[in-house]
């Protein structure tokens, strides 16, 4: 698809209106659920980094909230993009586990030989997992005790021993279930049809559109490259799917030229894009923050190519005006930021952010740089 050009516009700009959108500058006031919805996805891998990114967000905030948006339901953790899992939203995480669903893993000949688990028998292995449920949270291993005691299923509790980590998988993509609060250590899972919240899978034709403007509202412009990027790589949903979702929504998008490149928002948000205004803001992101993770780390305006392997092993990261130009760590109650571009320090701006993350940290950090 080919839509010529409606404005132009410089890469400063672009990361200033997507600041705005991702409430990095301004910071906002949004609840946890809602720093979580307009990002669309935030990696849990790690759990201190996730509450880090929401927190970095947010003009006021506590430790422990995101644990507690967890347990009452205004957020939900699933295995979604490149099959990690993630936080989502419950009005609008099942848009992503469609996408993610599209590939019908459980279908695979190696699937089902491995699992021993038919494609006409999946509905029947789906239903028995919510029946073990109905009653509350189960961890994996009580999940699969529950499970094998049915004939059907002995054969898994080997793969239960093992934290049947691949099988339950796409059962959080189809919607049956998500993990829970921690339990003794342990994660859990449970129900995701009895949270209120859960608006529950839509049509594949119309999560794709819904996943696409809701991407270009947050992370654009953008490239059709860059929603294949977090589309198609990330949920498997499938170039030729994609590219006739973009199609249909040619009356919706709007192209802009940002310094030669050929970027795409959503029409209703091309006058705000044109009228921003180019920001010098320092922030101090978490490693694996989405700011980075959702345009990818081969965005170069974003991620300079000499600095990638360091946001891909996962380094907390020094932005100033979106573009990443160094790295923090804490070390007791020392701020080490390594400087990594040419452009001079903006000392005063980095003291201020310095003083925010010890607010949020609640520790008095104190500055050093390093080279």
């Amino acid at each position: 698809m080919t839509i010529s050009a409606d404005a132009s516009i410089t890469w400063s700009q672009a990361l200033a209106w997507r600041s705005e959108r991702h409430l990095l500058d301004p910071v906002g006031s949004e609840s946890v659920a809602d720093v979580v919805r307009r990002l669309g996805a935030v990696l849990s891998m790690d759990d201190s980094l996730a509450e880090l990114a929401i927190r970095t967000r947010r003009t006021t905030s506590r430790s422990g909230e995101l644990g507690t948006a967890l347990a009452n339901g205004t957020v939900i953790k699933a295995f979604a993009f490149r099959g990690s899992m993630h936080y989502l939203s419950p009005e609008d995480g099942g848009t992503y586990l469609a996408l993610r669903s599209a590939g019908r893993q459980w279908e695979l000949p190696s699937w089902v030989e491995h699992y021993r688990l038919t494609p006409s028998e999946w509905p029947d292995f789906r239903a028995a997992v919510r029946e073990a449920l109905s009653e509350g949270p189960l961890t994996i291993p009580e999940l699969g005790n529950e499970l094998t005691r049915r004939h059907a299923y002995r054969h898994l509790k080997p793969v239960f021993d093992e934290g049947a980590g691949t099988l339950v998988k796409p059962l959080t993509w189809q919607g049956d279930m998500s993990f829970g609060p921690p339990r003794d250590g342990q994660p859990t899972v449970q129900r995701l049809d009895l949270n209120p919240r859960w608006t529950g899978i839509p049509d594949l034709d119309e999560a794709g559109p819904r996943a696409i403007t809701a991407y270009l509202r947050t992370y654009g412009p953008a490239t059709f490259d860059h929603l294949h990027y977090w589309l198609g790589d990330g949920l498997s949903a499938g170039r030729r799917r994609l590219d006739n979702w973009i199609s249909g929504l040619r009356d919706q998008l709007v192209a802009v030229d940002v310094e030669g490149t050929t970027a795409y928002v959503v029409r209703e948000d091309v006058d705000c894009l044109s009228a921003a205004r180019a920001s010098n803001a320092v922030r101090f992101l978490p490693g694996h923050d989405q700011w980075v993770m959702g345009p990818g780390t081969k965005d170069v305006h974003v991620t300079p190519k000499s600095r990638r392997a360091l946001v891909t092993r996962k380094a907390n990261l020094v932005t100033v005006g979106g573009v990443v130009c160094g790295t923090w760590k804490r070390k007791g109650d020392e701020l080490v930021v390594v400087w990594l571009d040419e452009r001079p320090r903006p000392e005063e701006a980095m003291e201020q952010e310095t003083a925010r993350l010890s607010g949020i940290l609640g520790r008095d950090l104190r500055p050093r740089l390093s080279q």
